[in-house]
């Protein structure tokens, strides 16, 4: 076969071909923008220069320390410049940066810091009983760094030498370089682990350089934006908002414990213009006090918000108290959020309930999502787009993991037919939108009809005594399965359960309805999901 003459003397070289990676974003911000605030965290403030002279002192510390390419760094820790500086300084080494979820149970950090083979860990002062324990427990003896912020007050030391100690000693001139492959692993984070032991799901230098300017194009991220850290940037990397922020200049306003009164004070007091969280967190806000609120808000403030679908009832209410939410969806297995309700605007012209419902759904896929669809599980077959025939959501593109760490049973299971199977159920709607309707562990088949539990979430929302619900399956000697529905009532409020069933039978088919509410506090991964699986567990003790 002859040679294409535009193959032949026009071979990849150092001047025309770099591996992709988000460090190379900290250095154009520190090069373009030094003087720009890049962190805030209480009285503290760092520039650009100074967070990535920092990043480098963090890189050069570890590589000192024997810290190289494939080892993983883990880090447990809150909102804080450490984690933000660990994104940078970690993978300058050439290491993997491990977030560990600050929620989890020692046996299960113990399970992470083995399982990854952690090298060092950074840990925050205050989950100090958590890590302890952890260690005592594990058998990684991984080098521990302590993070000392001035924020908190208990937590014994369990390290070598505090965090500020360590980076000191490191060269704010270290010449790290880039991956030689932007197929190296950038990452390591842990799923929920509800069926098991966690999955390490590891990402690499494309995806995430991929996924931080993807954010910039799907929530028309303008230069300089003022964003809090209320998603915890354990959590898939903060859906790669810390490389984000590099690339935009940004200023990180760093939120150790999310209420609404910390959410609305930094909107008044740093001048914040976004931030993300999940639904738990727009509740939280749509229900805040006067007192939590304080004057008026200064200026529209820019919301994306990910996890379950958001109820629409919610929100409408945050957009009629002056933000504006742009809805997203993903998985820990593709970096974070994956698509988006892109709007049209067309839709700006309905009645604002049916704008809250479409903002509600899913969406298309980000710019830099390769394909997107909704296909039979077993056949990968694409549903109809009738916005009722249920089929599985399928992913696939430059965002998608490399697998899971060590388990290539699973890695083969997820990947399978070249396209990753998400677990989660929806439907396509005639314009290409896709709707989850639910994971499929959590669908409801009663009477050999299929139900699904956020449809009956978001009518529950509505009521105007609801603050929070969560529907699951409750076994059934007649039916199978019911919906059963647990409930957090607003304060001040009250309802009884005839009353939440009567109001759900005159919003939806009576036989989506639930047959029993059971009221109190709803279990949350620290991410603000619900945790059904102890819902389900509750049946066991009634």
């Amino acid at each position: 076969m002859a040679t294409s003459a535009y193959n032949e003397n026009l071979g990849r070289n150092d001047a025309n071909f770099t591996p992709l990676t988000p460090l190379s974003l900290i250095r154009r911000a520190a090069s373009v923008y030094p003087d720009r605030t890049a962190v805030i965290h209480g009285s503290r403030s760092f520039t650009w220069a100074e967070s990535y002279a920092r990043c480098r002192r963090l890189a050069s510390a570890l590589s000192r320390r024997g810290v190289g390419k494939d080892d993983t760094v883990a880090v447990m820790a809150a909102n804080v410049p450490a984690i933000f500086e660990a994104h940078f300084g970690v993978p300058m080494t050439g290491a993997v940066l491990n977030a560990i979820n600050t929620r989890l149970d020692a046996a299960t950090v113990a399970f992470i810091l083995d399982h990854g083979e952690a090298k060092v860990l950074l840990t925050d002062r205050e989950f100090a009983p958590i890590v302890k324990e952890a260690l005592s427990l594990c058998e990684a003896k991984p080098l521990v760094i302590d993070i000392d912020d001035a924020a908190v007050d208990e937590g014994e030391f369990l390290g070598e030498m505090e965090y500020e100690e360590f980076i000191e000693a490191g060269d704010p001139e270290f010449d790290w370089s880039p991956p030689a492959d932007e197929w190296d692993s950038i990452s390591l984070s842990y799923t929920s682990g509800t069926t098991g032991d966690p999955k390490g799901v590891v990402y690499h230098h494309r995806g995430a350089y991929m996924l931080a300017l993807g954010n910039i194009l799907t929530w028309n991220l303008p230069p300089h934006p003022v964003y809090l850290w209320t998603l915890p940037m354990f959590h898939c990397n903060g859906w790669c908002f810390p490389w984000t922020l590099a690339a935009v200049a940004g200023t990180s306003v760093c939120l150790r414990k999310v209420t609404a009164g910390n959410i609305f004070a930094a909107i008044h007091g740093a001048g914040v213009t976004r931030f993300c969280g999940a639904p738990i967190v727009l509740n939280m806000v749509v229900n805040a006090t006067d007192e939590e609120r304080g004057a008026p808000l200064p200026h529209k403030v820019e919301v994306m918000t990910a996890a379950a679908p958001p109820p629409a009832a919610v929100l409408q209410r945050m957009e009629e108290q002056g933000f504006d939410v742009t809805h997203v969806y993903g998985l820990t297995e593709v970096y974070g959020p994956a698509t988006v309700c892109a709007w049209q605007e067309e839709w700006s012209m309905l009645p604002v309930e049916e704008q809250a419902a479409l903002k509600s759904r899913q969406g298309v896929g980000y710019t830099v999502l390769e394909d997107l669809m909704v296909a039979d599980p077993n056949t990968l077959a694409p549903v109809p787009r009738d916005g009722e025939t249920m089929g599985e959501v399928f992913l696939r593109g430059n965002i998608v993991m490399k697998g899971y760490l060590k388990n290539p049973k699973a890695t083969e299971q997820a990947f399978r037919g070249g396209w990753f199977h998400s677990g989660d159920l929806g439907v396509m709607h005639p314009n290409g939108y896709i709707e989850v309707r639910d994971r499929a562990k959590d669908i409801i088949i009663s009477g050999g009809e299929n139900i699904s539990t956020i449809e009956i979430e978001g009518v529950l929302y509505r009521h105007p005594a609801v603050l929070e619900a969560a529907v699951v399956a409750r076994p059934d000697e007649k039916w199978g399965e019911t919906p059963c529905a647990f409930v957090t009532l607003k304060e001040n409020t009250a309802a009884t359960e005839e009353e939440i069933i009567a109001f759900c039978r005159e919003n939806m088919a009576h036989f989506k309805c639930p047959k029993t509410v059971i009221f109190g506090l709803l279990p949350k991964t620290s991410t603000g999901k619900v945790q059904k699986y102890v819902l389900r567990e509750k049946f066991q003790e009634i």
